[in-house]
């Protein structure tokens, strides 16, 4: 008997189209407009959460690769939306945070996120969606640490 696999019943692909629609949606209703993606997006929420942060930091927080966090800063600073700056700690790190302009752009799409968050997970009580939370991080922290199977 062949090997079978219900799409339905899969947690990755049912993970996957999740994301896929919360990002159409997202994309359509709040960046729209604004010449910013879903990465970059990411970006201005990370800095807009935890204050100036290191490249490598951001990579961290948004699951990229610092190479493409590199490249995505670079249009961002040529946007006007985030600035680079090498740390007072050390002169080997760079520093990036939000400009003004920047911070009132991710100020206008922060309640759009929410409401898109709401949406998504409307019927859901406080506890699911705190549970729902909990179960993913802890799934990508087992992804993260350990190498997939073969």
């Amino acid at each position: 008997m062949p090997a079978r696999l219900d799409l339905t019943e899969y947690l990755p692909y049912l993970i996957n189209r999740v994301g896929s629609s919360l990002v159409a949606r997202f994309s359509e209703h709040a960046l729209a407009g604004t010449r910013l993606d879903i990465a970059t997006w990411r970006v201005l929420a990370a800095l807009s959460h935890r204050g100036p942060l290191r490249q490598i930091d951001i990579a961290e927080i948004t699951s990229m690769e610092v190479s493409t966090i590199s490249r995505l800063i670079t249009r961002l600073v040529q946007m006007g939306l985030v600035s680079r700056n090498r740390s007072r700690l050390s002169n080997r790190e760079v520093v990036v945070e939000l400009t003004p302009k920047a911070t009132a752009l991710v100020e206008r799409l922060i309640p759009i996120a929410h409401k898109l968050e709401d949406a998504a997970t409307q019927g859901l009580s406080k506890k699911e969606r705190a549970d729902l939370k909990r179960a993913l991080r802890r799934m990508h922290e087992n992804l993260s640490r350990r190498k997939p199977p073969p």
